[in-house]
């Protein structure tokens, strides 16, 4: 449980170097059983506004449950996932670009870490007032703002003769 506190404490701190570096030592399980439950996180609005709205017996609760997590988080953690990936691979050619040594998956870590601010404003913003998808705009370009200043944080390559 400590190092998903870590991951979250560090991912707010993103861009700063130390974050980067520590954030670099957290293995990828962690990272998507982290972004599973931001994106479980960001789906409780959601959640709870189905179960208002759905005033029923436990039974039928149940099978909302079952309705929601196929219906929405599933898709929700496929789309999201693939975003990352697109990010992550045109990090990984900007960081080719500028001669930087990054691989695919450090820029994929990255990307998921750099979504924790705008999942959290996400989901408690969006309990109280509904989000157009400006909000989306804008964190995409918050993440892959925070990306470019992780590319630059790590040392170029060292030229081969």
């Amino acid at each position: 449980m400590k190092v998903y506190w870590n991951a979250l404490i560090h991912s707010f701190k993103l861009p700063i170097k130390q974050s980067v570096f520590a954030l670099n030592r957290i293995g990828m399980d962690i990272t998507v059983i982290y972004l599973f439950f931001l994106l479980g996180l960001a789906s409780l609005p959601a959640l709870y506004e189905q179960v208002i709205v759905n005033d029923s017996s436990s039974v039928q609760t149940f099978f909302l449950l079952i309705y929601f997590f196929i219906f929405y988080y599933l898709p929700l953690v496929l789309i999201v996932f693939s975003i990352l990936s697109l990010f992550a691979y045109i990090g990984t050619l900007l960081a080719r670009f500028s001669e930087r040594k990054l691989r695919y998956s450090i820029m994929w870590k990255m990307a998921a870490f750099a979504t924790t601010l705008p999942l959290l404003s996400f989901s408690i913003v969006s309990f109280f007032h509904p989000l157009s998808p400006l909000f989306l705009l804008i964190s995409a370009f918050y993440i892959f703002f925070i990306l470019i200043k992780i590319i630059f944080i790590y040392p170029k390559r060292k030229s081969q003769k």
